[in-house]
């Protein structure tokens, strides 16, 4: 995973998530509260609006009570105008005395808009107001209705009825009626039944004076009967219905005081709050649409979500660019360093700005150059031992040239072979000149000069031993080769491969180019090399192996010892070409020897492959 992505991920996982986990946690938190507060609010409006409703029928029952107490309801139901079966026969004014009497009874409550009672001896009908639109129920049908036998057990205390509840005995009109029982005042017997219809104004009012609730909120008011019909809705609109066509029935029922629940009520979720009515078996709902509670804190918590969208996404956007300029940087340095790890040292990563990535980038850059200084003093000190070593190579080879060549002088001299010597001098001044000269490369041609000098001067030491052919293509005269490569090769030959020969022996040189190198191929006919002597040319190997092998003591002694001069080409060519290039020696007792070289193909000017 790349830091870009872990540092988006942590961004996500410790800011975005725990923000969004605490604002829905903050929000159900709120909400809760809120609709605990409204429906403690609630209960207090409904625990007094159930008050005033229950003042407005108590108030009527004690109109009622003093009612059916006078002499007057006594007189309506024994007075025989009421008797009559023939209307015309009707005395009206004495009827109209006996209402007079009654209503004065009920003037002091102008809510009464109805009023009549039923003789349960001979069932007749007492009109005390009589109401156009609506016709009494007659007494036989009454008596089959089951809120007879209610208002019967009830025992002369009053039956509230709402509206819709009994239509045929009540009307259609939205009206409360009282019912209650006529009683003989001296025989406390049933003698008739009251019913008194109150207008909707005195309701209407109480309701009115909690409108207030209902502006602010949005708040609807219903009365409602245990079967969850609808006896008054203060908005008006569901007046009669069912309350379980629109609202969940648990609202609708139960014996519990005061209860307030959230619910979907006719398709919008609302706080459904009521309380049963002291007498009756009816509850007081308020409904309350949850958006019209929430709306300061959905307002409030939609600023806050504006704020922190604008807030995460400025976040976002400088986390991206903070995040990308730091992943940039990181990457470009690690790009610098993987170009560092392949030997390029003279780059640098561009130090912008002040800031920790700035000094990550001054560090790299310091430790670039300072590991750049090292390895310049390394390659320094390494070409110093490099052209220390090759000087000691060459200098074991020059004391070689010199003995052998000032021993055959001096033989030669001792002979009085003067032209002799003097064409050995000429030679050996010819080879000390490409000895001592200060490059260590030569073009083969120069390299080959010296071989037949050298070749030319032992010719004339062991006279009749050997003979020797060279092969060069011209092509090839120009390309370098490191001085005093061959003749130590062929000396090799002339002092080993012929001794003990017991006739003339032949050294054959062959400069040829094989797959962009160039082969020197040495070889002789003398006496071969066995395994064991092979073994002492394994150039290639650690100088302390080497040292385990032949002791510091014999290493001194004997610069003479077999192989001096052959060993001495490899490593040279091991230091300064590299293991790609060098010796290898071919031999058998009694076949000869084969000792092929390899260096690279290059010319003055060029580099080497």
């Amino acid at each position: 995973m790349s830091l870009r992505v872990k540092l988006f991920t942590a961004f996500f996982a410790f800011i975005i998530v725990p923000l969004v986990l605490l604002g829905i946690l903050a929000y159900y938190f709120v909400a809760d509260t809120i609709e605990k507060k409204y429906s403690q609010q609630a209960e207090i409006t409904l625990r007094a609006l159930s008050q005033n409703i229950d003042f407005v029928f108590r108030e009527m029952d004690k109109v009622t009570d003093s009612t059916i107490a006078s002499t007057a309801v006594q007189d309506a139901l024994s007075s025989p105008v009421y008797s009559s079966e023939d209307v015309d026969a009707i005395k009206y004014l004495e009827l109209n005395e006996t209402q007079r009497n009654f209503r004065e009874l009920l003037v002091n409550h102008p809510s009464v808009s109805y009023a009549f009672m039923y003789n349960l001896d001979n069932g007749r009908i007492v009109r005390i107001y009589s109401k156009e639109s609506f016709s009494a129920l007659p007494f036989e049908e009454f008596r089959l209705q089951p809120i007879y036998d209610a208002v019967v057990d009830r025992g002369g205390l009053p039956k509230w009825v709402g509206p819709y509840e009994h239509p045929q005995l009540t009307g259609y009109e939205p009206v409360f009626t009282q019912i209650r029982v006529v009683k003989d005042i001296g025989t406390l017997r049933n003698e008739g039944m009251l019913l008194v219809q109150i207008k909707n104004s005195a309701i209407e009012g109480v309701f009115r004076y909690f409108s207030f609730n209902e502006d602010v909120y949005d708040t609807r008011y219903y009365l409602v009967n245990a079967d969850g019909l609808v006896l008054y809705d203060s908005s008006g609109a569901r007046n009669g219905s069912a309350l379980a066509a629109f609202a969940d029935d648990r609202q609708g029922g139960g014996a519990a005081a005061y209860r307030s629940d959230r619910l979907d009520f006719e398709g919008v979720d609302s706080v459904v709050s009521s309380i049963r009515l002291k007498d009756e078996d009816w509850r007081l709902l308020s409904v309350t649409p949850w958006t019209s509670l929430s709306s300061e804190i959905t307002m409030y918590l939609r600023w806050i979500a504006g704020i922190m969208a604008v807030s995460l996404v400025s976040a976002l956007l400088f986390l991206a660019v903070f995040i990308n300029r730091i992943a940039k940087t990181i990457v470009r340095i690690v790009r610098f360093m993987r170009f560092v790890e392949r030997g390029d040292l003279a780059l640098r990563v561009d130090e912008k700005g002040d800031d920790e990535l700035a000094l990550l980038s001054r560090g790299l850059n310091s430790l670039i150059a300072r590991v750049n200084e090292l390895l310049g003093r390394v390659k320094r000190e390494q070409e110093r031992k490099t052209k220390a070593e090759m000087r000691v190579l060459q200098a074991q080879i020059k004391p070689h040239f010199l003995f052998n060549t000032l021993e055959s002088i001096n033989a030669l001299a001792v002979q009085n072979e003067g032209r002799k010597v003097s064409q050995m001098v000429l030679r050996l001044a010819n080879m000390l000149r490409i000895s001592f000269q200060d490059r260590e490369e030569i073009p083969i041609r120069r390299e080959i000069e010296h071989l037949k000098s050298y070749l030319d001067i032992q010719r004339y030491r062991f006279a009749d031993r050997f003979e020797y052919d060279i092969e060069a293509p011209e092509e090839l005269m120009e390309f370098l080769i490191q001085k005093l490569t061959l003749q130590p090769l062929v000396e090799n030959c002339i002092q080993h491969a012929f001794d003990g020969l017991d006739r003339p022996g032949r050294i054959r040189v062959t400069i040829a180019e094989e797959n962009d190198r160039i082969a020197i191929t040495v070889e002789d006919d003398g006496v071969g090399m066995a395994n064991e002597t092979l073994a002492r040319f394994a150039y290639m190997a650690a100088e302390e192996a080497e040292a385990a092998a032949a002791s510091a003591e014999e290493y001194v002694v004997n610069p003479e010892r077999r192989g001096l001069g052959l060993r001495s080409v490899a490593d040279r060519i091991r230091i300064q070409y590299g293991r790609r290039y060098g010796l290898f020696v071919c031999s058998g007792v009694g076949q000869g020897a084969v000792i092929k070289c390899y260096i690279p193909k290059y010319g003055p000017g060029e580099g080497r492959a």
